[in-house]
């Protein structure tokens, strides 16, 4: 496939935020009366917004989800995310060749909040490879799994859907991606081959990948 661009997924993707972000999510839920694992919870929520799973929350804990709470989230999220936040291992190779292949063509498509990826970006030193090219699910019509944030990132790239490739790591991104038109690679560092990794498949990611140095080659870079 001869793409013309590529549109990265952030959390899972570029970061490695998921393990943080859920911690955070199932404490806050727990006081909330809603006790769960961590596997659980990350079965549940990773690759989705908070808010849009609010039925559910309401409905498991008994209690509303108020504005003031997910603020509350939200600060407690941010703050741990400013202690801890790693980047994906190898992706600052894999970006850089990429930016430079695909004359910066490259953008950030995220389900999550425009302030929690641009601080994630800034503390891994990713920004300068997406400024100006960041795209927030919350800012669309609809979010992931809704193809919007993709579709938006497409446009304004000036590239059809069709010629960008998406990585992602989650069901719920790559249905965004496929659903969107573009050719998705899913990036499964621990699930190679087994069930997690068929789920990706299923959802219709072309390749799965457990490396990111694998990256540019995979993309003809």
């Amino acid at each position: 496939m001869n793409f013309q661009a590529v549109l990265f997924d952030c959390d899972g993707v570029l970061v490695d935020s998921e393990t943080i972000t859920n911690q955070i999510l199932r404490e806050m839920l727990g006081e909330m009366g809603w006790q769960l694992t961590q596997s659980e919870c990350m079965a549940i929520f990773v690759g989705k917004a908070v808010k849009d799973e609010a039925a559910l929350i309401e409905q498991r804990s008994g209690q509303p989800l108020t504005e003031s709470w997910m603020q509350a989230f939200r600060d407690r999220r941010n703050a741990a995310l400013t202690r801890d936040l790693e980047a994906v291992p190898n992706i600052h190779a894999a970006v850089a060749q990429l930016h430079a292949h695909f004359d910066g063509r490259i953008a950030c498509a995220s389900g999550a909040d425009r302030f929690k990826v641009e601080l994630q970006l800034r503390k891994v030193g990713l920004m300068p490879f997406f400024e100006k090219r960041i795209f927030s699910g919350h800012e669309m019509p609809r979010s992931k799994p809704a193809p919007d944030v993709y579709l938006a990132a497409a446009l304004a790239l000036g590239i059809a859907p069709v010629h960008c490739a998406v990585v992602e790591d989650t069901v719920t991104g790559v249905t965004a991606g496929v659903a969107a038109g573009a050719t998705v690679y899913a990036y499964s560092p621990e699930h190679l081959g087994d069930e997690p990794a068929q789920r990706l498949r299923d959802a219709g990611a072309k390749h799965i990948f457990s490396d990111m140095a694998q990256l540019a080659g995979l993309l003809g870079a």
